[in-house]
């Protein structure tokens, strides 16, 4: 292989070529780093699934690196040396062995997508904030009990936010300032609620919140000024009535919830006008199976 190119591939099959399960560096790692070393450009670098248990620190110095992909290792650790990639604008770190991050993650203030995905991560560094070019952040499939507290007050660009499948039980406050935040995922969680400014969030297009269970029950007033709502899944929970302003979101979709007669009937006044245009599907703990005829019986 070429390798003044500017895309290094993996090479050769998932076993890098090296003792399997030891912690030797893989040989791809040390051909991308000594091409590096010669002043040669490398801005792309997958390794992959190469059963990887160590990222070498001298990763770091790889300058003009745009994209690193490292997803379906067994890495533990990724060294503080990240912060040198500088240029980064791509890291794909799922579906490792990670139980934290490295608080140098901060200094990656062009990424502009994070993927830490399937790994054993319990909290996020507050210094993620600093990576303020962020688009798309995924951390879902993890132990994350809570979001760092200010997460929100720095990403001002990022639209696609994947949370599902952690152990959250809220959502910090400065979530609402993310502003351009299209897609929200936080299905299979312990949600209690949602932060009361919610509704600031103009951009949202996208909002999955179902399997919270029995632990969301509510939902915010402001919770109407999501105009530019499309989709809502509000499926396996227990929200017993909506907001009387839930029916100015005009945009939205086929809209998903559980047991819905109980905040059905209690929420007449709100969806009347809204509900003609709009199917609500019906899962969880009460099928219904023509949608339209029960609709109808309500109203």
């Amino acid at each position: 292989m070429a390798m003044h190119g500017r895309d290094i591939k993996k090479v050769g099959g998932g076993d890098g070529k090296g003792e399997e399960g030891s912690g030797a560096v893989d040989e791809e790692v040390v051909r991308v780093l000594k091409d590096a070393g010669e002043g040669k450009v490398v801005e792309r670098v997958n390794l992959a699934d190469r059963q990887m248990r160590l990222l070498p620190e001298p990763i770091g110095r790889i300058r003009g690196l745009l994209a690193l992909d490292v997803s379906r290792n067994q890495l533990k650790v990724i060294p503080d040396a990240i912060g040198g990639l500088e240029h980064l604008e791509e890291l794909r770190l799922a579906s490792n062995d990670l139980v934290s991050l490295p608080d140098s993650i901060g200094l990656l203030s062009n990424l502009k997508i994070l993927d830490v995905s399937g790994n054993r991560l319990r909290v996020l560094p507050d210094t993620i904030s600093k990576c303020r070019s962020l688009v798309e952040l995924d951390a879902s499939y993890n132990a994350l009990a809570y979001l760092p507290t200010g997460i929100g007050h720095e990403l001002v660009d990022l639209q696609i936010l994947r949370v599902h499948l952690n152990k959250l039980r809220s959502l910090p406050s400065s979530v609402c300032e993310m502003r351009s935040l299209r897609l929200l995922d936080a299905h299979f969680n312990e949600l209690h609620g949602l932060p009361a400014a919610i509704g600031q969030l103009s951009a949202l297009e996208t909002l999955d919140l179902s399997s919270n269970f029995s632990d969301m029950r509510d939902l915010p007033p402001s919770f109407g000024d999501l105009a530019g709502l499309r989709e809502l899944d509000l499926s396996n929970n227990q929200i017993r009535a909506l907001p009387d302003c839930f029916g100015r979101l005009a945009k939205l979709e086929s809209p998903r919830a559980s047991t819905p007669r109980e905040w059905l009937t209690r929420s007449v006044s709100s969806l009347s006008t809204w509900v003609s245009d709009v199917t609500v599907k019906v899962v969880g703990q009460e099928k219904v199976d023509d949608e339209d005829e029960f609709l109808q019986q309500q109203f």
